[in-house]
């Protein structure tokens, strides 16, 4: 049995004409392609009441937490500085009840940018709103390169999980301007940019968390530490599945 892998879907929001593509839920073609690639069946989940996230809970096996707008900073406590970019609340509000639920299930849980961002959040961690907030920010961590293409190097924390898919230092892509500040108790912080900010996230003592702050899904076809990201996420998912 493949592990199924459940991509909380974002919301389009550009005006149409065409009816049923408005607040449309979709997945990034790329995030779905790596899953496939990596060994995973994709089940793209909307954002619906939070209430109904209990019924999601048997239809996946570990669960990806992708990219998109801001977290909505009255989540951790905070009100809107004036650099935040657009929200979208009801996803927020979904997401961080599946990231609830699915590490109380067990579940493998993977971040990509905003994902990291939000599971920082759900788990009760901090957001630098834009990084004109972090004193140390100075990289261009909204690279003008192709995103398909890497920007910056990151150091990796020695005997961490990320160190043995990536090396201690990977080139990577770059394309975010909100930031972790106060890191979740039950998680550490396994890399970061030169610039300290915050570039990994991993359970403290498990195997069920792992997130990067850069967009693997979009260099995975061409760099293997890319892949090897999605397979471990894929691996861990196949560990948790109930064969009963």
């Amino acid at each position: 049995m493949r592990p199924r892998i459940a991509l909380p879907a974002d919301t389009l929001d550009e005006a149409t004409n065409i009816i049923n593509e408005r607040n449309a839920a979709f997945a990034p073609r790329p995030a779905v392609e790596a899953i496939v690639k990596a060994g995973g069946l994709p089940i793209i989940l909307p954002s619906v009441d939070p209430a109904d996230v209990a019924d999601y809970l048997p239809l996946f096996d570990g669960v990806i937490f992708l990219g998109g707008a801001d977290v909505d900073p009255t989540f951790f406590g905070e009100e809107p500085h004036m650099r935040l970019g657009k929200t979208y609340r009801k996803r927020d509000l979904f997401e961080i009840e599946l990231l609830k639920q699915a590490v109380a299930a067990n579940k493998a849980i993977m971040g990509i940018c905003r994902g990291l961002q939000l599971i920082n959040v759900g788990l009760g961690g901090t957001l630098y709103q834009d990084l004109s907030e972090d004193p140390n920010a100075t990289l261009k961590h909204s690279q003008a390169a192709m995103g398909n293409q890497p920007s910056h190097h990151v150091t990796v924390v020695s005997g961490s999980t990320l160190a043995t898919l990536t090396g201690d230092r990977p080139y990577v892509n770059s394309r975010h301007h909100q930031t972790v500040n106060a890191v979740a108790p039950t998680l550490t912080v396994t890399a970061r940019a030169d610039d300290q900010v915050v570039e990994a996230l991993e359970s403290k003592d498990s195997d069920q968390i792992l997130a990067v702050q850069w967009h693997p899904e979009n260099m995975y076809k061409h760099h293997n530490e890319s892949r090897q990201l999605f397979k471990n996420f894929i691996d861990r998912a196949a560990k948790r599945i109930d064969r009963h």
